[in-house]
């Protein structure tokens, strides 16, 4: 059907599709669409997820540090780039766990004095040497598969604490459902950290979008500005713009 192959080659192009963009562009009704959606499923050609669909699986297993580092690394050290110029003199920031995160503390240079907040271990060793940096490493268990600390004593002393940015990093980024990540603690340290901080800068490679994980961080909502690479769809960059978050795009 000729529908069908106007999706698959839509679906190929942006890697998400959106039900209600694909009713307006090929002027069929939801339930058709819908129908569609299953159809193409079944044969194993897309993934639905709620509102659209897929390329690949949206649902994210855990992986572990090492096997992340090996992802996407030419676009996360393009966003860690970018990233670094939005920290100025004298600031204070917050940094999550996260490969593209720990990609930005390799760069950092601090103008006069930086105070960098952060859970994350390899963070720490990547700034540790500069005399320039003031650093508070959260305390806690360490969660292994991340290398970074959750649990009561972090978000005890996030409560008393604020700072400019928190730059952050996720496994899965969904319209609807929002930002997460495979593990619950971690998921609320960093609700903790968003609350913290007057800024929310979320650094996340393209393949990250349409996909979401078992634990949420929150909404959209919450996002001031998000910096991610080429492969991001159109459509996916228009609706984030659409709820006020701007959009940075590092070409790769």
């Amino acid at each position: 059907m000729k529908r069908h192959q106007d999706i698959l080659k839509r679906l190929a192009v942006e890697k998400y599709i959106d039900v209600l963009d694909l009713c307006e562009s090929l002027d069929v009704s939801a339930v058709t669409i819908r129908k569609d959606l299953k159809f193409l499923e079944q044969k194993g050609l897309l993934y639905r997820t709620h509102g659209g669909a897929s390329l690949e699986n949206p649902y994210i297993n855990e992986r572990t540090l090492i096997d992340k580092e090996k992802i996407s690394v030419e676009q996360k050290n393009g966003i860690a780039q970018m990233a670094a110029n939005c920290i100025v003199e004298n600031d204070s920031i917050m940094i999550a766990s996260g490969t593209t995160v720990q990609a930005l503390s390799k760069l950092i240079k601090a103008k006069n004095k930086l105070t960098v907040i952060t859970s994350s271990l390899p963070v720490v060793l990547n700034l540790i040497n500069d005399s320039n940096i003031e650093i508070l490493q959260l305390g806690g268990y360490i969660r292994h598969s991340s290398v970074s600390v959750i649990g009561n004593h972090a978000e005890y002393i996030l409560k008393n604490v604020s700072c400019s940015k928190l730059f952050l990093s996720v496994d899965g980024i969904d319209l609807d459902y929002g930002l997460s990540t495979t593990n619950s603690e971690e998921a609320e340290l960093n609700k903790k950290m968003l609350n913290a901080a007057q800024k929310v800068i979320l650094l996340a490679d393209s393949s990250k979008f349409g996909k979401k994980s078992f634990a949420r961080i929150c909404d959209l909502s919450k996002v001031d500005e998000i910096i991610t690479d080429s492969g991001i769809s159109s459509t996916v960059k228009e609706k984030l713009e659409e709820k006020e978050i701007k959009v940075i795009i590092v070409e790769s």
